[in-house]
Order: structure tokens, then sequence, then C-alpha cells
């Protein structure tokens, strides 16, 4: 679907009867075209781990419940949802009865399945559940305060380079990740977390790169994708894995997961999500 036909920027009545037909997918593939990849071959495993806070229904005795929810969409399914669609559709629950909150999450299922067209992974927790916060997750290595000779905020993969030829494994986080939506120019902010093994990357020029997506207009899925074709692409890592944690807008947070090895996202959530 065009995305001139989304309701992302527009004025939307909020509904108030369950509207499936509200989600609006979004192709993957031309996003894809755009950074070199064709014909459906992607060389990543990956998911779209979206989590939803703002999520509410009736029980039968009208009484309303409440539930945050985590949404995991394989990388693999030939659409994305938009998220403003998403949204819509969500609160389109609240004034619906149902009868558990197993009902809830087969809905949701069945609904993110058919839009998306693949199989999607739907948990639904109490609000009392927490989740740990931290800076970054454990045993990653903040870039942020790496010396950069010349700022610049246009996307410029050939700002990347190594630090040397020896083989590493680490672990290496900004959050400076900031880049804007591509249909109404707001800002998406975000955390990047990269794994990998191989030649040692320079870190003062992946700090330089990752401030290079400020002005870029792209989805956080894509965003994930450019830099893990970037990096893969430029230095063939024995493994790699990238991540980006974007903060909450709208009742909704986007964690793409991109990586050489099959699995599933690891469960995170920083504090500004």
């Amino acid at each position: 679907m065009a995305l001139n036909n989304a309701p992302l920027g527009k004025s939307s009545d909020y509904p108030d009867r369950y509207a499936p037909e509200l989600l609006f997918p979004v192709a993957r593939e031309e996003n894809r075209q755009r950074i070199g990849l064709q014909d459906g071959r992607w060389p990543w495993f990956g998911e779209d781990i979206w989590q939803a806070w703002e999520l509410s229904w009736l029980r039968p005795s009208g009484v309303p419940a409440v539930a945050w929810a985590e949404f995991r969409l394989p990388a693999a399914s030939p659409q994305l949802i938009e998220s403003k669609s998403l949204k819509l559709y969500l609160n389109s629950l609240n004034q619906e009865t149902y009868s558990s909150v197993e009902q809830v999450r087969e809905v949701i299922i069945q609904d993110l399945s058919s839009a998306c067209g693949a199989s999607v992974t739907v948990e639904l927790f109490d609000i009392n559940r927490s989740m740990a916060t931290a800076g970054r997750p454990e045993g990653f290595v903040l870039i942020d305060d790496e010396p950069v000779e010349q700022v610049g905020y246009e996307y410029d993969p050939e700002l990347l380079k190594l630090a040397g030829d020896e083989i590493v494994s680490e672990k290496l986080c900004s959050h400076l990740l900031k880049s804007n939506c591509p249909v109404t120019g707001q800002p998406d902010w975000g955390s990047l977390l990269i794994e990998y093994t191989g030649p040692r990357i320079d870190r003062s020029a992946l700090l330089a790169y990752v401030v290079g997506f400020r002005q870029k207009q792209d989805f956080h899925e894509h965003c994930v994708e450019t830099v893990f074709t970037d990096l893969m692409s430029r230095f063939g890592f024995e493994e790699l894995t990238v991540c980006a944690r974007y903060t909450r807008r709208g009742g909704l947070d986007i964690n793409p997961w991109r990586s050489t090895s099959a699995g599933s996202a690891p469960r995170v959530r920083l504090v500004r999500q």
C-alpha cells in the first residue's frame, strides 16, 4: 500500500469498536532494494519487537482490564505494520468485551499475522510485572564520548572504517541514534546496540556514522537493516547482531533486531522506554 494512504500524519478518529481493517501494512521490499538487497534474499535473521503500553478491553462484568504487550514480527514477513495504524487498532479493543486474556491474545495474533503476512508472536503481561531497566545492557561499551574530528549530520556509510586487522569479539552501544519518520518528519530517538566478531571497528568512525543518521528519514526497521548491511558488506564479520531500542511514541516502542545467528531477540528494556 502507498504511504500517502496511511493514517500516519493525518487527523484520525479513534474507533470505539473492534476494527482490524485499520491495520496498515507496508511492504519491506522497496526499502531493502534501496540498500542493494534483491529477490527476497536477506543476509540476516531477525524480529521487530513492539512493546505496547496502552492496551485495554472490557471484562464480562463491564469492568475494564489493562495490560502491556509484546509483539514479535518476523523480519522475513513481507510487510511491516505502520505504527499509527497499530495504535488505532489497539484502541479499537477498548470497548470490546472478551472472556479472558487468552482470547484477547488470540485475536491480536490473528489480526497482526494477517496484516504482516507471517506468524506473529504475542504476549500480554499484567501491568504489575516490572522489567529491569539499565543505561545499557551488561557487557556493552558506550562509544558516545569517543573523539570525532569532523561531525556531520547526513547519512554517510563511507565514514565507517576499521581500527586494524586484529580479530575481536565486542559489544558496542550508542544512545545517539536519531532518525526521522519518513511520513511526518517527527524525530525517532533510540539506542543502537552492535555485537560482532571480526576485525576491530574504529569506534570514533562508528560514532560519526551513527550521528550521520540524525537527518535520515526512514522507518526504524530499515535504519537497523541499513546499519547491518553497511557493516557486513564492508567488513564481512564472522558474526554480527544489530539492534535498536527506540523511545516510546504514542504508547508504542519499536525495537528491530537483525543477526547472522538464528534465534529470538533478547528481552531488554532501556530507561528511555
